[in-house]
């Protein structure tokens, strides 16, 4: 795929949101709990040390920072400048630990500069105190006339806020979007992570740490996406294909219920789900020789769009991922990327692929028509795309 696609603009908006909530949302907040405290730097180290704030050691590897943002970071503390608050959610069976829903740079760049890492931060790069530029935290606590910044720093506070009480985890998903709401928006997949932990959803991270294919829909540099929107995609591949029949409209509630199945299901079926996350990567290149650059993408009056098409991604990653499928498509491609052409110019499949892409409605069109078209072309049509 061109690497205008790392563009974070380039992307369609069929990504989970508040209007994938069921429950109305004043329901959802009764018995919740949302309070402010003031907490110092050496606190906040000192409850990550101890493991009562969770950083999930997977997510360390996506750390977003560079060097220079994570020391001005720093240096903001040092000088007192005003900061994002944290928020932490309790976990409901264990009273006094939490979990990150914003802040996890802010804690990584703690950890790293002083608290427990193995790659320990060294300031750079600092615009105000270029005196500092050069140390580590180890430097600042020995002397080196830098004792009393080391004292200030621990003693900077951060205004943290908690959320406690919640019985439904749809209280943290609202609450995810609306503090992302005035910038890009993020993937929950984060939250899902720590929400729905297991084999499955630790593989499907590991995964697509190592999957050149997977990384080159939405890394930079050859570096998996920290937005680990990679790792939604190949989730959602699994659910698509595996419980397309479950659909019911709500795209947060069918991804969550995947995770939480297959976790389940992983010590039985690990060699089978190891296999199909093979298979998607094969789907991926698959679709990537056929149509090039517009992969995944949608076909309009003007041409093939640059944005990664979601509901493009689905059909095509689907019908692909079965190997009788390809062996039938070679030597068919100008066919199948004329067939597909052909349905865009259709309005009603159009609609289904920018337009309310996730009502059960336009999800039944894309998948039925697609999956109707392959079958006249190869004469074999993917199993997974008969919708009951």
């Amino acid at each position: 795929m061109s690497a205008e696609y790392n563009d974070l603009d380039l992307f369609s908006d069929d990504v989970e949101n508040e209007g994938d909530l069921q429950e109305q949302p004043q329901n959802l907040f009764q018995g919740v709990v949302v309070n402010d405290s003031d907490w110092t730097t050496e606190t906040i180290i000192s409850q990550l040390s101890k493991g009562n704030i969770t950083l999930n050691p997977r997510f360390q590897r996506r750390d977003a920072w560079t060097d220079d943002r994570k020391s001005r970071f720093i240096e903001s503390l040092l000088l007192g400048v005003p900061i994002p608050q944290l928020v932490l959610a309790e976990y409901p069976n264990a009273k006094g630990k939490y979990f990150v829903i914003d802040g996890k740079q802010r804690l990584l760049t703690l950890m790293r500069f002083a608290g427990e890492s193995t790659t320990k931060l060294k300031l750079k790069e600092l615009a105000v105190r270029t005196d500092l530029n050069g140390l580590s935290w180890e430097d600042m606590k020995r002397g080196l006339g830098k004792s009393d910044d080391a004292s200030a720093f621990e003693n900077s506070t951060i205004r943290t806020t908690f959320i406690r009480g919640y019985k439904n985890e749809s209280v943290l998903f609202l609450i995810f979007h609306r503090l992302n709401s005035g910038s890009v928006p993020l993937s929950p997949q984060e939250l899902r992570h720590v929400l729905h932990p297991g084999d499955f959803i630790d593989f499907a991270f590991d995964f697509t740490e190592t999957s050149e294919t997977l990384i080159a829909l939405f890394g930079k540099d050859g570096k998996p996406d920290f937005r680990m929107r990679d790792v939604e995609m190949l989730i959602r591949f699994f659910a698509f294909r595996l419980f397309m029949y479950k659909y019911s409209g709500d795209l947060k509630h069918f991804l969550d219920e995947t995770v939480m199945e297959l976790n389940a299901r992983w010590k039985i079926e690990n060699s089978a789900l190891k296999a199909l996350a093979i298979e998607c990567e094969n789907a991926i290149q698959f679709t990537k020789g056929i149509f090039g650059d517009d992969a995944f993408t949608k076909y309009s009056p003007k041409g093939f769009e640059r944005r990664f098409n979601r509901a493009v991604f689905d059909i095509m990653s689907i019908s692909f991922s079965y190997p009788e499928v390809r062996l039938a498509a070679k030597n068919r491609e100008s066919q199948i990327v004329e067939e597909f052409k052909r349905l865009c110019k259709s309005d009603l499949f159009l609609r289904s692929l920018e337009t309310t892409t996730k009502s059960t409605e336009a999800t039944h069109i894309r998948i039925t028509e697609w999956g109707n078209a392959i079958e006249r072309i190869l004469g074999v049509k993917p199993p997974a795309m008969t919708l009951l």
